[in-house]
């Protein structure tokens, strides 16, 4: 547990001792505990060692249990962001923007899977696992702060009496996410230095199968250093050797697009251009990706980028449409079928996450009331956005939401469950937590709900 005591860095030690890689990692998140609410307190009468600036991130889905798995997911795509003064404190990360609802629904596949498992008799038998979903809008410092908080628990005081044991009893057995590559080697880096295993279900960066640095980091997912290689190849295999390349400026973006290049010169692949985008940068930055793409000779181009940047790629690209080109997209945006609206898209190929079947899913997505949405932020959201009403009455100009409203009538990605693809690789998540805290306190015919264990044991137990 990393908290502050008159304003020094307190480690409770570990197990064992960390190698001097980890011990500087120590150093580099030091700013970031601040950042995360943990001050300083005065020594007091009531012997509070250290105490929070504000009140704890309150999860956006939740459910009491017997051991809580935490669970971080990108439903929005941007976090709040000011021109910090150091006048004063600044804000907490607060998620911005649209929402996703796709994502939402993955979400609430991690909520299915939790109630799945309590209901059966050959898994965690007589035990109640619970969850805390927190909306992490794809972001490093609300990722940071979340995994922060769930490695720490939600007590907002720390005393001296407190004994490691009860600190340890804090943290969650193990989380489910991210699902972005860059939020996910962030949290991989403090997670991994207290032993809570980490298992993403679409962070695929190449990065994050170095167990040296992410020693807790799991996914459910292949390693881009696979695709990267099958691009090559299929580039290769229709004789296509003059092509330009663009990537996502992010940790999933360069790092394939770096393997796919390797693996593109040793096929005989020549690349005419290489250009990366983020979507928080620059408008000019996008025009000019695009006017590149325009000016180019190649017309094949393997595109190494997250759904939300080929989004605004598109988008610009079809201002001024160039020649027919020929995409090659890698798994973030090649399913998407949001992306069949641009005509130029017409015949992309790439690969993708098979398709699966959860049963008893889409049943439980829909059996949502207007009461079950008021219980939490992310579905009261996502209730007004679909009907165009207001669950806690008029407001903005917005109707109240009078009851009428049929969730099965609503077409849109949180209802389809015909191709389940990253909702897949949740469900295996969860599963593959709960079959490791299975393996910590079940015997043969039975498990101990009183028993106590580290995060340590429940990854070297499954993991």
């Amino acid at each position: 547990m990393w908290l502050f005591k008159d304003s020094h860095l307190c480690l409770q030690r570990a197990e064992n001792r960390q190698d001097t890689m980890q011990r500087k990692s120590i150093s580099m998140f030091i700013s970031v505990l601040w950042i995360t609410g943990l001050s300083p307190a005065a020594w007091t009468a009531d012997l509070v060692g250290c105490r929070l600036w504000v009140e704890p991130q309150m999860p956006d889905l939740s459910m009491n249990g017997d051991f809580i798995i935490g669970g971080l997911f990108s439903v929005h795509y941007y976090m709040r962001s000011e021109l910090n003064t150091y006048n004063k404190q600044p804000l907490q990360p607060q998620c911005s923007g649209s929402m996703s609802v796709g994502e939402l629904s993955t979400a609430r596949v991690m909520e299915f899977a939790v109630h799945e498992i309590n209901n059966r008799t050959d898994l965690l038998p007589g035990i109640t696992l619970g969850y805390q979903i927190y909306d992490s809008c794809g972001a490093v410092p609300m990722s940071v702060k979340v995994a922060l908080q769930l490695a720490n628990g939600m007590e907002p005081f720390y005393n001296d009496t407190d004994s490691c044991s009860k600190s340890a009893a804090a943290a969650v057995p193990a989380l489910v996410g991210e699902s972005s590559s860059t939020p996910s080697i962030s949290m991989a880096r403090i997670l991994g230095l207290i032993g809570i295993p980490q298992v993403s279900q679409f962070a695929t960066c190449a990065c994050l199968s170095d167990k040296r640095q992410y020693p807790a980091f799991f996914r459910t997912v292949p390693s881009d250093h696979y695709q990267a290689a099958a691009l090559a190849k299929l580039v290769k295999h229709f004789g296509w050797t003059w092509i330009g390349a663009v990537r996502s400026d992010s940790d999933y973006g360069n790092n394939g697009m770096a393997s796919f290049l390797k693996a593109a010169q040793e096929e005989g692949i020549c690349v005419e251009y290489s250009e990366s985008y983020y979507r928080t940068q620059p408008r000019s930055k996008l025009e000019r990706v695009a006017n590149v793409i325009r000016r180019s000779t190649a017309r094949v181009i393997v595109a190494f980028l997250q759904s939300g940047e080929m989004g605004y790629l598109l988008e610009e690209l079809a201002k001024q449409p160039p020649p027919p080109l020929q995409w090659i997209g890698s798994e973030a945006w090649i399913i998407q079928p949001e992306f069949l609206r641009f005509n130029m898209c017409a015949g992309a190929i790439g690969f993708g996450i098979p398709r699966s079947v959860i049963p008893g899913l889409r049943e439980f997505l829909l059996d949502l009331s207007p009461a079950q949405a008021l219980k939490s932020p992310l579905l009261t959201e996502f209730w007004e956005s679909s009907f165009s009403c207001s669950l806690k009455g008029s407001s903005g100009g917005a109707r109240k939401c009078n009851g009428s409203e049929d969730i099965r009538a609503l077409q849109n990605p949180y209802t389809d469950t015909s191709e389940l693809r990253e909702a897949n690789l949740v469900y295996k998540a969860t599963y593959a937590i709960a079959h490791a805290i299975h393996g910590v306190i079940c015997n043969d015919t039975q498990c101990d709900k009183s028993a106590k264990f580290t995060p340590w044991q429940v990854k070297n137990s499954y993991f």
